[in-house]
């Protein structure tokens, strides 16, 4: 405001002046014209500037955490700033960050290759655009003093989920695979309470994210026994999180996409090769977390977000292939989803 001030000053300065001179040297009157036209190509560059500003918003899947730092570190650095982007991002609602973005009341969001392919499968119009972790980092854990080791060992144990039908699906799926009649684990819906006080009362083992709450076994010095999903069948390496948008956004203003997903990237990278200045970044951003679990947690992450990938983000079609087909095989959904739809690497730089 105080620079718009300025040039209003001096415009009008310049033309009293030149009212007032009528008789001046015309070469002086030339020069006068010279200032007033920069002076008015710099207010409307200035104007220009705050119009061209694009707001976008995203919400994420949870509190934020290390799977998020991306994000923050973008906004921190000024990578939106620079792709002309003004970026506000949303904590997650009861409905569900792909129920939002579905709905078009934000551009973006965080959910799983999974919910994706089940929306797909109900021709709901959501696109994921980006892998924000390469190597799929769930999977059942357990104090080590059960001795759970393997998923033979989950006979005649007590399991505490979340209630969904992903979930009692996939650990269907392990049971049988080797060979642990379904109905002699006790499935108790505990929701999203604690992995560590549940574990403390009647639960067994429970399905976490290593990176975040493996990590913070590491950080209390608890001993946990881990069982990874990709270990026990490459099929479920499926990917979690991804980002994602919506049809409609993506064919009316893919431009919009295309900037957002060049400073989510930078964001990433930048969180790849300097965990610790991330961590900080996400520290700062989100105060009320614990500082050493997200330390912990950022050098563990930093680099899976990529991999043994060139670039961070991409997404390999088989994945979204054969995943899909065992979710089509496990009853998650009732016809085929078209990986096509379902995803694209195409906004990736």
């Amino acid at each position: 405001m105080v620079k718009k001030l300025s040039i209003f000053l001096v415009t009008c300065t310049l033309f009293m002046t030149a009212a007032c001179n009528q008789e001046e040297d015309p070469g002086e009157a030339e020069e006068t014209n010279s200032i007033e036209s920069e002076t008015n190509e710099k207010e409307e560059e200035i104007t220009a500037s705050s119009e061209e500003l694009m707001e976008a918003s995203i919400i994420l899947d949870w509190v934020p955490n290390t799977n998020h730092t991306g994000l923050y570190i973008a906004q921190e650095k000024g990578y939106f700033a620079d792709e002309g982007l003004e970026l506000t991002i949303v904590e997650p609602a009861m409905e569900g960050a792909l129920q939002v973005v579905a709905a078009g009341s934000a551009d973006f969001g965080i959910a799983s290759q999974t919910a994706v392919t089940i929306a797909r499968s109900e021709e709901i119009p959501v696109v994921s655009l980006a892998a924000v972790i390469q190597e799929h980092t769930s999977g059942f854990a357990s104090p080590a003093e059960k001795d759970i080791t393997s998923p033979e060992d989950f006979e005649g144990k007590t399991y505490g989920g979340w209630g969904g039908a992903e979930e009692e699906a996939i650990l269907n799926y392990v049971l049988n695979k080797h060979d642990v009649e379904p109905e002699t684990v006790d499935n108790i819906i505990v929701g999203s309470a604690d992995f560590f006080t549940n574990t403390q009362r009647d639960i067994d083992f429970q399905w976490i994210f290593y990176g975040w709450t493996g990590i913070e076994a590491e950080v209390r010095n608890e001993d946990i026994n881990m069982i990874f999903l990709k270990d026990i069948d490459p099929v479920l390496s499926y990917y979690s999180p991804v980002i994602i948008s919506n049809e409609t956004l993506l064919e009316e203003n893919p431009e919009l996409a295309e900037k957002f997903m060049a400073a989510v990237s930078k964001g990433y990278e930048y969180a790849i090769e300097h965990p610790e200045e991330a961590a900080e970044i996400l520290i700062a951003a989100s105060p009320e977390t614990n500082e050493e679990l997200v330390r912990a947690s950022q050098e563990w992450l930093s680099p899976r977000y990529k991999g043994d990938r060139e670039n961070w983000g991409i997404q390999d079609e088989e994945v979204w292939d054969n995943f899909s087909e065992w979710m089509l095989d496990a009853g998650l959904i009732e016809a085929e989803v078209n990986t096509d739809e379902s995803m694209t690497n195409e906004f990736l730089q």
